[in-house]
């Protein structure tokens, strides 16, 4: 199994990881896949990402969660 976060503009649209200048990682558990989140969020919201969803290969785990404080 493949955790990995789909990256997403305000309305829930998809963006592309290379457009916004990031690299998001499979991880090989939910655990993993949330620390990095944990780690990285901040840069995310700077470049332009407003809400994440967690995806277990191609079933939605949980999300979306917007990463801004507000």
């Amino acid at each position: 199994m493949s955790w990995h976060w789909r990256l997403e503009d305000p309305a829930g649209a998809a963006l592309d990881p290379a457009a916004v200048g990031v690299e998001v990682p499979e991880a090989d558990n939910q655990g993993d896949a949330e620390s990095w989140l944990g780690e990285n969020w901040r840069e995310l919201l700077d470049r332009g990402v407003a809400q994440v969803t967690l995806l277990e290969d191609e079933r939605k785990a949980y999300g979306p969660m917007g990463l801004s404080a507000t």
